[in-house]
């Protein structure tokens, strides 16, 4: 009985040496076969990088796509690509920021294409909507309209950001300039500049050609009926271009070039200053 037992008990040792071997067997071709498929894959990547095919060879291999102003061509000429290159060996966050640097553009995202091998740019621009001319100087009382010394011109967004006027005029000399502007320290109105902005383009259609904001107490708005006053900017401001557009009819009336500014900083009582009339003197006879 004890010896059936050991006989039994080494043919089952034996049978578990076996299939450890097998398994190791199995495993070490396994492994093997990785290590080739990997190394495979890897000399088909080199081998295709190299071909002739996965090659940019000219800017329009390149698609620019999200632009509305700027020119593809002008884009084109931005991305620091130096042709030809390989389509395996160019860098998008690269280029990306490259362009970002050298254009008014606000986010880049640049990824390869395979078939044709070219590579597909989308933008999303920044939109210039105003002439920012920064002053400090405040407007001269009673509605003069003091010009701003020294002043510095740059390009607004619709977001507040200043983009420099000399980089927007370089990339093309054809792109037309907002003609909208602003007079003031943006620092002192970004933060309201986008909603004001948004207010005004939603609001009645009315011709503003300038805003005055160098007095934050008193925004002064250029319209076609003059300047108009309008009290520091707030919750007021679309009620204020709605009187504006109210007040559109007085733009045919003879009287309206001498009008020297329309008061609104109470929207419900708006009103009219003319020029003080001046004392006449008369010359007696000696």
């Amino acid at each position: 009985m004890i010896s059936s037992i050991a006989s039994v008990s080494q043919t089952e040792l034996a049978q578990r040496r076996q299939k450890l071997r097998q398994r190791r067997r199995v495993k070490f071709l396994q492994a093997s076969w990785r290590v080739v498929a990997v190394c495979g894959l890897t000399a088909g990547v080199v081998w295709a990088a190299t071909l002739p095919t996965w090659v940019i060879r000219r800017p329009e291999q390149v698609r620019i796509e999200g632009n509305h102003f700027i020119p593809v061509r002008t884009l084109r000429s931005l991305l620091p690509i130096p042709y030809p290159q390989s389509l395996f060996r160019v860098e998008p966050q690269l280029i990306a920021r490259e362009l970002q640097a050298r254009a008014p553009i606000e986010a880049v995202i640049v990824s390869r294409q395979l078939f044709p091998p070219g590579l597909i740019v989308q933008v999303k621009e920044r939109l210039p909507v105003a002439i920012a001319v920064t002053s400090d100087d405040r407007p001269a009382p009673g509605g003069t309209a003091k010009p701003a010394t020294a002043a510095k011109s740059g390009l607004l967004d619709e977001k507040g950001m200043i983009i420099p006027l000399e980089s927007y005029v370089s990339l093309d000399q054809s792109l037309k300039l907002p003609t909208l502007k602003v007079i003031g320290n943006p620092e002192s109105y970004r933060s309201s500049w986008p909603k004001l902005y948004r207010e005004l383009m939603q609001g009645p259609p009315i011709n503003v050609s300038e805003l005055d904001w160098r007095d934050p107490a008193n925004l002064i708005l250029k319209t076609e009926l003059g300047l108009v006053y309008t009290g520091p900017y707030n919750a007021q401001f679309p009620s204020q271009l709605k009187v504006i557009d109210r007040m559109r009819r007085l733009s045919k009336h003879p009287s309206v070039s001498q009008i020297t500014y329309i008061d609104l900083r109470n929207p419900e009582a708006p009103t009219v200053q003319m020029p003080k009339p001046q004392n006449l003197v008369k010359s007696g006879n000696p």
